[in-house]
């Protein structure tokens, strides 16, 4: 099957292939090969949709321009959702699907973004005022509204790529500008601020299954900012902190379980460029139970459905020089008496070297497999890798060499 023309609807063949990991053995599968960036979107935001999830949303630069992309995993063929243009700004790795699957939500050229999977018809839910800068959204449990957050805009007095080696990061944060968490209803358009702050806000993450429950984050290097992890009651507009920390203790890259009712991280003491005291873990919404693992292995990244597996993954190549197995997915696994692994699932070999060829590796639904971006091959591309049974994969030496 050729590609004749780009464009909405386009339909692309097949470029899947797999291999057998050469450190375990499992089966790899190769989901893109173009020579352009591809990637699944962000590890918060379920792309699984459709009958038994058997469709995948993603993002490639094929063609010259990030676009939104489904996947049929039955037999790797793709279909463009999307014809934007190059220099209006997109977040396409942001983009949300509605719990019932059938829309999903992306932000381009200063508007949320609304699109009908099925006729790929297009409108405009909100469009970001002046004076702000869009920062992270997603749909709450009941698909009635798209949480956001608008972030002070301050280009004029600051440089700032957080999609490129996360330039001006630092200075933004400093800076303690004011941001908004806000909601637009799917249906009527109605808009509503549900908090604000005069400090950087972001990660807001609608839960699963509890439609007014989200969590945000106070944003910035996770030493100095005075707690990362928050949720929101969207009903009454309570909000609190979960997951206390210590002294030299740092957690943060949160995300809901499937169950919508615990909140999954990971986390370090001391300080990131020492590889041991490592966290993972996962607290109630309501800050009423905890449960954690302490490691001596750095992840950049861990996504988990539930309290039983975790994946994690690893660091870039680069990291930890003379070490081997710094660059894999890694798995836990919890049997109900405590944290077991991690064991090496892969090599990922990807550098992490920008945002969307960050690995963010997530569990599809079902737990079987787990999604993951890689630049292995020298562009970024999909890859999803089967997971066997837990034992037989190795362990990763208490050294992590």
């Amino acid at each position: 099957m050729a590609v004749a023309s780009s464009g909405k609807g386009t339909v692309w063949a097949s470029e899947r292939r797999s291999f057998q990991d050469r450190l375990t053995g499992v089966t790899v599968t190769q989901l893109t090969d173009y020579c352009s960036h591809s990637f699944h979107i962000y590890f918060t935001n379920n792309g699984f949709y459709g009958d038994d999830n058997g469709k995948l949303l993603f993002g490639s630069d094929r063609g010259n321009v990030t676009n939104l992309y489904s996947m049929d995993l039955q037999d790797g063929v793709m279909t463009q959702l999307t014809d934007l243009e190059r220099g209006h700004g997109s977040r396409i790795q942001g983009t949300f699907l509605h719990p019932k699957g059938y829309e999903a939500y992306y932000y381009y050229d200063r508007a949320i973004v609304a699109i009908d999977l099925q006729t790929l018809k297009e409108r405009i839910l909100y469009t970001v005022p002046s004076g702000y800068n869009f920062g992270s959204m997603s749909c709450t449990a009941d698909g009635q509204w798209v949480c956001f957050g608008l972030n002070e805009d301050y280009s004029s007095r600051l440089h700032m790529d957080m999609s490129n080696g996360y330039t001006g990061f630092e200075q933004y944060f400093s800076a303690k500008p004011h941001c908004m968490i806000m909601a637009v209803s799917t249906t009527e358009g109605t808009i509503k601020q549900l908090h604000e702050d005069q400090l950087w806000l972001g990660h807001v993450n609608t839960s699963p299954t509890q439609p007014h429950l989200l969590t945000f984050c106070h944003e910035g290097p996770w030493e100095q900012i005075d707690h990362r992890i928050w949720v929101l009651d969207m009903e009454t507009g309570s909000h609190w902190k979960v997951r206390d920390t210590l002294k030299n203790e740092y957690v943060g890259h949160e995300y809901w379980m499937a169950d919508g009712i615990h909140i999954g991280y990971h986390g370090f003491t001391n300080s990131l460029s020492d590889h041991t005291g490592k966290i993972i873990g996962a607290v109630r919404y309501d800050d009423s139970y905890l449960e954690e693992y302490s490691f001596p292995f750095q992840n950049m990244h861990v996504h988990s459905n539930d309290l039983k597996l975790v994946v994690g993954d690893g660091q870039q190549s680069g990291a930890y020089h003379g070490q081997q197995l710094q660059d894999t997915l890694q798995l836990w696994r919890n049997d109900g008496t405590g944290f077991q692994g991690p064991r090496v699932l892969c090599k990922h070999r990807g550098s992490f070297h920008t945002q969307t060829l960050h690995v963010h590796p997530r569990l599809s639904p079902d737990r079987k497999h787990v999604l993951f971006t890689s630049d292995m091959s020298g562009y970024g591309n999909l890859y999803m890798v089967d997971v066997p049974e837990f034992e037989s994969l190795p362990e990763i030496p208490v050294d992590g060499a």
